[in-house]
C-alpha cells in the first residue's frame, strides 16, 4: 500500500482539486493499492483562526464566516456539509457572547477544516466510480490532551488503525482526515501546524506502507525555498537523518515529526507536485546519498534571547538552570550558542515565547545581578535563523566570507555536534540578502553580481552592450550571472531588479526616473539584490562625491572615470580607509592605460616589494596618434589634428586633451600607487596649445586650428636627424620618498627606439626597476577607443566577480 497525501494549496478549488481527482484516478486505474490523508482545502486553517479571533472580539465575523463556506461548499452544492458548518456555526456565536475561547475550542474548530475537505474529496471521489470511503482520524488516532499540540497514544492509535484498515481493504480508497485526533474523552485534538504529514506518517507506519508520496504545491525540496531564492534547485534525493535536520530547523514541508515513524520502518518518502504529477519529485530514504551541502533551512518568528555576564562562563551548572527554565516553561531552545570572550549565552527561541523566558530568567538569576556575575538578559527580535544542512566548519568559511562582503554580520552561529549542519542568526531584514549570498556561493548555480552603471555614453553604452550580449556565455563558462539593474546619467535612472533588457536606450527615455544615490541604495536593498558594483563611466567631476557612500553601503567600485585619483591626497585617502573598513574593492585599470594592464602589473611589482625607480611613457592615445602621424607625414599639424577631431579620437574640445591635463591626471594616479603623496598642482604640465588659444568658444578655436602650424613645423624642423616627436608623461627622482617629480613634455626621441617605433594609436609604458636595470618592463597596446576601454572595465568585473 501506498499512502497520498495532499496538502491544501492541492486541494484548492478548480485546477488544484481536478489535478488531486486524476492522480488518484490514475493510481486506482493502474491497480495500486492506496489510503488518502488531507490537509484542510486551500487557507482552510489560516482562515478558521481569523474567524474565531474576530468572534472573541465581538467583531463581524459573520462576512468572513460566509465567504468560508462559499468557498469550501464551491460548485459541490450536492455534498451535503451542513453538520460542520452548523457546528461551526454553533460555536463561533459562543465565542462572541463569551468574549473568549479555550484551546480545546480551538482544536474542534480547526478540526473542521480537515472533516470538510475529507468529505468532499470522498463524494467525488464517490461520483466517479471510485469506492471511496471518508474515514474520520477523531474515531483512529487517540491522543493526550495537549490541545494544539497532541501527541498521539501509539499502541493504541496503532491498534485502531490496523484493525480499521482491515475491514475496509482491497478496493477501497480511504480518504482520510489529517492533522486531528481525539483525546480519551473523544474530545477533538489537533497535532499541531503541518500535522496532517504526522498523520499520513504514522499510517504508514502502522500499515507497514511501501512508500509515503506526499503532494504540494512544489517538485520537491529545494536547495533554498525557491520563492527566497531565484536559483534554488531540486533535490533529487536526501537520507531521512538530513531531512529530519530540515524539518527541525524550519521546512514548511516537512512536520517535525514526520521522518522519525518513516524511519522506525524504513519507509520512504517521496515529495511530488499536484499540479506537475509527471515530475519525480524528491524522494528521502535510509539510504546514504552523496555527501555534501543539501539545502538551506529558515527559521523565521524566532527571537534571541541574551544573557551576559562574567561568571556565566567556568561557572558550574548555568546552563542547567537555564534550560530547567525553559523547561519548566515549556520553552523549546532551538539553537544555542556560548562565546567565552563576551561571556554570553544566546539562546534561540519561538518569538511569542522570547518576553516569558526573559522574565523567568531575570526571576532564577535575580541574585547573580547582585554578585554582578550576570549583567544583563535581554531579548533580539525580528531575527532569523538559516540552517545550511550538510555543512561542516571545514568549508564554512566560504559563505562566512561571502557574508561580510555583502556587510551581512551573523549575530551568532552554531554548529551540531554531528558538524554536519551550521547555523546563522541573522538579522530579519537581510534573511532575503543572506539566503541568496550563502547559495550563490555553496551550490553549483551562479553567483549573480548586481551592477549599477552610471554613465551610458560612448564607453558606457559600448560596456553595457558588451555584458549583454555576452552574459550567457560568461554563466556558462564561469558560472557568473552579471545583472545590469541600474543605467544611470546624470539626470535619470533605469531600473530592473531582474536586469536591463538590449533595448535599455529606448526604455531609458520612456522609463527612466530622476534620482538621488539614496534611491539606487534603497532599490538594492528593497530587492535583496547581493554582490553589488557600482561603475563609474561618467567623467563628472561631482559623481565622485557618492564613493564613499556606495562603499559604505555594500557597494566595490570600478570606474573609468579619472577623478577620484586625481583629487587631493586627502579624499585619496579617505576613500581608501573607508574600503577598507567596509571591506570593498575598488579597481580602475582603465584609468591609465585603457585595456592595458598597467594599474596591475606597477601595484604587484610595488606590493612585492620591488623599487621602481622611473616610469616614463606616451599616456594618450589621442596624442599619440597625432605626434606618430605628423612625425611621419610631411603636412601641417592642423591636417593631423582635424582628422583626430572627424575620426572621433578627440574629446568634443580638442584643448581637453592637448593642454596635457588628461595625461599628467594619469601619471599621478601612477604615483600614487606607488605610495607617492603629489598633488596635480605639483605636476609640471606642457600645454601643446598657444597661449591666445587656450579660452574662447570651441567652434572659435576650431576655426583657428592651422595657428598650430608654423609653431609645430618649427619644433618639427628643429629636431636632430632620425628622431620624431612624442608627447610623454615621466614620474622620476627618489620614488623612496613622499613625492617623486612629475612632468608631462613634448620630447624628441631617436626613430629607432622602442618609443620612436610607435605607430597609430598606441599607448606605450616604460617601468624602470632596481632589479631590470635599464632594461624597462614596456607594456603596449591600443590606448584609446571606447571599445577597448569598456572592455578594460568588463575585465575589471569579471575580476571582481572572481573574488571571494
Amino acid at each position: 500500500m501506498k499512502i497520498l497525501k495532499f496538502g491544501g494549496k492541492s486541494l484548492s478549488n478548480g485546477d488544484g482539486l481536478n489535478k488531486v481527482v486524476a492522480i488518484i484516478e490514475g493510481k486506482v486505474a493502474a491497480g495500486e493499492q492506496i489510503a488518502i490523508v488531507v490537509s484542510a482545502r486551500g487557507n482552510a486553517t489560516d482562515e478558521l483562526e481569523e474567524i474565531l479571533a474576530l468572534a472573541a472580539k465581538n467583531g463581524d465575523y459573520k462576512s468572513l464566516f460566509e465567504n468560508f463556506k462559499r468557498y469550501q461548499q464551491d460548485v459541490y452544492d450536492d455534498v451535503d456539509l451542513s453538520v460542520e458548518f452548523n457546528k461551526l456555526e454553533k460555536l463561533f456565536e459562543g465565542v462572541s457572547l463569551i468574549g473568549d475561547y479555550s484551546v480545546k475550542i480551538k482544536d474542534e474548530v480547526l478540526s473542521k477544516g480537515e472533516l470538510i475537505s475529507a468529505k468532499l474529496l470522498t463524494s467525488i471521489l464517490t461520483k466517479k466510480g471510485i469506492n471511496a470511503r471518508f474515514t474520520d482520524t477523531r474515531e483512529l488516532i487517540k491522543t493526550d490532551s495537549n490541545y494544539g499540540d497532541a501527541q498521539p497514544v501509539e499502541q493504541l492509535s496503532k491498534k485502531n488503525v490496523i484493525a480499521y484498515f482491515k475491514e475496509h481493504n482491497g478496493t477501497t480508497v480511504n480518504v482520510v482526515t489529517g492533522f486531528i485526533g481525539s483525546n480519551s474523552k473523544n474530545e477533538a485534538t489537533t497535532l499541531g501546524r503541518n500535522g496532517s504529514n504526522y498523520t499520513a506518517s504514522l499510517l504508514a507506519n502502522y500499515l507497514d506502507a511501501a512508500e509515503l508520496q506526499n503532494y504540494t504545491h512544489v517538485d520537491g525540496i529545494y536547495t533554498a525555498n525557491p520563492e527566497l531564492v531565484f536559483d534554488a534547485k531540486k533535490i533529487d534525493h536526501l537520507t531521512f537523518n538530513e531531512a529530519n535536520e530540515l524539518a527541525n530547523f524550519g521546512a514548511t514541508i516537512l512536520h517535525a515529526k514526520t521522518i522519525i515513524p518513516l524511519l522506525e520502518k524504513n519507509i520512504p518518502l517521496r515529495i511530488l507536485n499536484t499540479f506537475n504529477h509527471e515530475n519525480q519529485g524528491t524522494l528521502i530514504t535510509s539510504n546514504a546519498g552523496k555527501e555534501g551541502i543539501k539545502t538551506l533551512s529558515v527559521l523565521e518568528n524566532v527571537a534571541l534571547v541574551n544573557l551576559e555576564g562574567r561568571g556565566l562562563l567556568g561557572k558550574t551548572g548555568v546552563d542547567a538552570r537555564i534550560f530547567k527554565v525553559m523547561g519548566d516553561n515549556d520553552i523549546s531552545v532551538s539553537i544555542i550558542s556560548q562565546g567565552s570572550s563576551e561571556r554570553g549565552i544566546g539562546l534561540v527561541v519561538n518569538a511569542d515565547k522570547a518576553g516569558r523566558a526573559m522574565i523567568e530568567l531575570e526571576k532564577e538569576f535575580e541574585n547573580d545581578f547582585y554578585s554582578k556575575d550576570v549583567n544583563k538578559i535581554s531579548v533580539t527580535d525580528n531575527v532569523s535563523v538559516i540552517s545550511i544542512i550538510g555543512q561542516d566548519l571545514s568549508t564554512f568559511h566560504k559563505p562566512y566570507t561571502a557574508l561580510i562582503k555583502n556587510k551581512i554580520v551573523p549575530i551568532l552561529f552554531n554548529n551540531t555536534v554531528t558538524g554536519k549542519n551550521v547555523s546563522l542568526v541573522v538579522k530579519k531584514e537581510e534573511l532575503n540578502k543572506a539566503l541568496n549570498v550563502i547559495h550563490g556561493e555553496i551550490f553549483g548555480v551562479s553567483k549573480k553580481i548586481n551592477i549599477a552603471i552610471f554613465g551610458h555614453g560612448l564607453v558606457g553604452g559600448t560596456l553595457i552592450n558588451q555584458i549583454l550580449e555576452s552574459e550567457r556565455s560568461i554563466e556558462k563558462r564561469k558560472g557568473i550571472k552579471l545583472n545590469v539593474f541600474a543605467i544611470a546619467n546624470s539626470k535619470s535612472v533605469l531600473l530592473n531588479k531582474n536586469g536591463v533588457s538590449p533595448n535599455w536606450r529606448n526604455e531609458i527615455q520612456t522609463n527612466g526616473v530622476s534620482y538621488t544615490i539614496d534611491d539606487i541604495i534603497a532599490f538594492a536593498n528593497d530587492n535583496h539584490l547581493e554582490n553589488l558594483i557600482a561603475i563609474d563611466n561618467s567623467a563628472s567631476k561631482t559623481f565622485v562625491e557618492n564613493y564613499i557612500k556606495l562603499a559604505e553601503n555594500s557597494f566595490d567600485l570600478i570606474s573609468s572615470n579619472k577623478v577620484a585619483n586625481t583629487l587631493s591626497y586627502e579624499f585619496y585617502k579617505q576613500l581608501r580607509q573607508v574600503l577598507e573598513d567596509n571591506q570593498k574593492t575598488y579597481l580602475y585599470e582603465t584609468n591609465v592605460g585603457a585595456g592595458l594592464p598597467l594599474i596591475d602589473t606597477i601595484k604587484l611589482l610595488h606590493l612585492s616589494g620591488e623599487n621602481i625607480t622611473k616610469i616614463k611613457g606616451v599616456f594618450s592615445g589621442t596624442l599619440s596618434y597625432l605626434f606618430n602621424n605628423f612625425s611621419a607625414k610631411d603636412v601641417p599639424f592642423s591636417e593631423i589634428l582635424k582628422e583626430a577631431i572627424d575620426n572621433g579620437y578627440t574629446e568634443p574640445d580638442p584643448r581637453e586633451d592637448l593642454c596635457g591635463n588628461d595625461v599628467g591626471r594619469k601619471l599621478l594616479i601612477l604615483a600614487r600607487e606607488l605610495d607617492l603623496q603629489n598633488e596635480f598642482e605639483e605636476i609640471a604640465i606642457q600645454n601643446l596649445i598657444p597661449e591666445h588659444l587656450r579660452e574662447g568658444d570651441v567652434s572659435d578655436f576650431l576655426n583657428k586650428l592651422k595657428e598650430f602650424d608654423p609653431i609645430y613645423a618649427k619644433i618639427k624642423s628643429e629636431q636632430q636627424p632620425n628622431h620624431v616627436l612624442r608627447y610623454i608623461g615621466e614620474l622620476s627622482g627618489d620614488l623612496q620618498n613622499d613625492k617623486g617629480n612629475l612632468e608631462v613634455k613634448l620630447v624628441s626621441v631617436p626613430k629607432d627606439t622602442a618609443l620612436g617605433g610607435l605607430k597609430g594609436s598606441d599607448s606605450f609604458f616604460e617601468i624602470y626597476t632596481e632589479s631590470y636595470g635599464d632594461r624597462p618592463i614596456v607594456i603596449q597596446g591600443a590606448g584609446a577607443g571606447s571599445a577597448v576601454t569598456a572592455r578594460g572595465v568588463f575585465g575589471d568585473i569579471l575580476r571582481l566577480s572572481d573574488k571571494g
